[in-house]
């Protein structure tokens, strides 16, 4: 299962997303939080495995709660929902730490997608996202301090596998595979397996979409 806590400060839309969700047998939603201080508390108290995070809320916005949340609880992953389509906003998500930036004119069948792919440690974003993101990356590239070995690890992210898929790939513990994604991070100086992702198309190791 798939626990799933929805942060929204509608609440016609935190009820639609539930009534949905509970419609697919491998998601579970534990919770609902109406602002982002509601869901970095219950973060702390539910343990998701993944927050469905609305970016323009009262009390704490969705960036704040994102990064306050992947600081304190790395192993919760965070994906973005919202109609907001603005470059400062995607960027700044992303770089709190959002594994995915999605709008919410998509379909159910491609948020339970999205959202078992989250659980997975799966980059996750939506087109138009992706064209603001790569232009935020315009002129960056630090790829050729990696070493051989991250270069394939870079690559298997930006094909959307997730640690313990790379792992198999290569044939490496998990453990190994996290140590090389933490040095992809800082020898590219970036906050989230997203922006790594972000790179790796950026010079050539996947193709964008």
């Amino acid at each position: 299962m798939i626990r799933v806590l929805i942060a929204d400060d509608h609440k016609v839309v935190r009820q639609g997303l539930r009534l949905f969700l509970r419609m697919d047998p491998d998601i579970e939603i534990v919770g609902e939080a109406a602002n982002g201080a509601e869901a970095v508390e219950l973060a702390r108290q539910l343990m998701p495995d993944v927050v469905l995070m609305d970016i323009l809320m009262p009390v704490m916005d969705g960036i704040a709660a994102t990064a306050a949340i992947r600081k304190e609880l790395p192993e919760i992953e965070v994906l973005g929902l919202t109609s907001v389509l603005e470059e400062k906003t995607i960027v700044e998500i992303m770089r709190a730490g959002a594994i995915g930036y999605l709008l919410k004119d998509l379909d159910g069948e491609e948020l339970c997608r999205s959202l078992r792919a989250a659980a997975a440690g799966q980059v996750q974003l939506a087109p138009s996202a992706l064209t603001h993101l790569m232009h935020e990356l315009h002129g960056q590239s630090q790829v050729e301090k990696l070493t051989g070995r991250e270069k394939q690890v870079l690559q298997l992210l930006g094909q959307g596998q997730s640690n313990k898929q790379i792992a198999r790939s290569l044939h490496l513990r998990e453990e190994t595979v996290k140590t090389h994604v933490s040095n992809i991070l800082h020898k590219l100086g970036v906050q989230s397996r997203t922006q790594a992702v972000l790179y790796a198309m950026r010079n050539g190791l996947m193709p964008a979409p």
